[in-house]
């Protein structure tokens, strides 16, 4: 495995790397980052394994502490959705409970202490990011799966004929010669949904991920360094158990409000 970092450059980049093998010849954008990739999975895995091995001991009587946290989820997850989508599918609610526990365990994946989580993965890697939700590859494919089914949420309330029409004649009029306006107006809106979802959630994380790493460099200058970054590492880890959770939520929430605005008629 390579040597350790000599410089605060070579720290940052080194933590900040991907495990990356391109496909096939190319590189560049044909590059598979295989550490988000098994992170995902491997969270994704856990996560709804552990809620399936918890369904599987539901009771109708007194609850236990696991039930009760999955219900609590549940119930929290399933009355924003409601209270949001105002659509005939049944398919939101375990949509958004999906969308919400993966998305919050990808975060969660940040509390991990880097230079700790970077003893273990040096072992058989010499980079490895652990989340998966820093990487903006993952949010965008995560983005562009509730682009699809937005897409597909449209056209079965509208058919396909309707869904094309309101492309059209959508927001200015059935007037012909504003159809290409409208069209134009209807495709920038297509495209900044899934931009947008992404990138709010990888900006978010992937900022909080360097400020932990700056603050851990600061806090390894010296003692001044370490008292007064070990300070602002202990507020920003506060701080983030705010935000890795919110940016889960807001996440969920758009996808819940995207879905809803696919099935209205315009």
């Amino acid at each position: 495995m390579a040597a350790g970092p000599t410089n605060p450059t070579e720290y940052i980049q080194g933590h900040l790397t991907h495990l990356a093998k391109p496909i096939g010849d190319g590189g560049g954008f044909w590059t598979l980052h295989v550490d988000s990739v098994v992170m995902a999975v491997l969270i994704g895995v856990a996560s709804f394994g552990f809620l399936w091995w918890v369904t599987r001991r539901v009771t109708t009587g007194v609850p236990s502490k696991r039930q009760a946290f999955v219900e609590l989820a549940l119930d929290f997850v399933n009355g924003q959705a409601r209270g949001i989508y105002h659509g005939h599918s049944k398919l939101v609610g375990p949509l958004a409970l999906t969308v919400f526990v993966f998305v919050l365990m990808m975060n969660a994946m940040d509390f991990l202490p880097v230079d700790v989580t970077a003893k273990f993965t040096h072992l058989f890697a010499d980079h490895w990011r652990v989340v998966p939700t820093a990487d903006v590859n993952t949010t965008f494919a995560l983005a562009l799966s509730v682009f699809f089914l937005m897409i597909a949420f449209a056209i079965r309330a509208k058919g396909l004929g309707g869904y094309v029409h309101e492309l059209l004649t959508s927001p200015f009029g059935k007037f012909p010669l504003l159809w290409p306006i409208n069209l134009g107006m209807n495709i920038v809106e297509l495209v900044a949904k899934p931009l947008s979802h992404s990138l709010r959630l990888y900006g978010n994380i992937y900022a909080g991920e360097v400020i932990f790493l700056l603050l851990g460099m600061w806090a390894a200058t010296g003692v001044a360094g370490a008292l007064f970054g070990g300070v602002l590492h202990l507020g920003w880890a506060i701080f983030h158990l705010l935000i890795v959770p919110l940016q889960a939520f807001i996440f969920m929430m758009l996808t819940v409000v995207y879905m809803s605005m696919a099935e209205e008629h315009h």
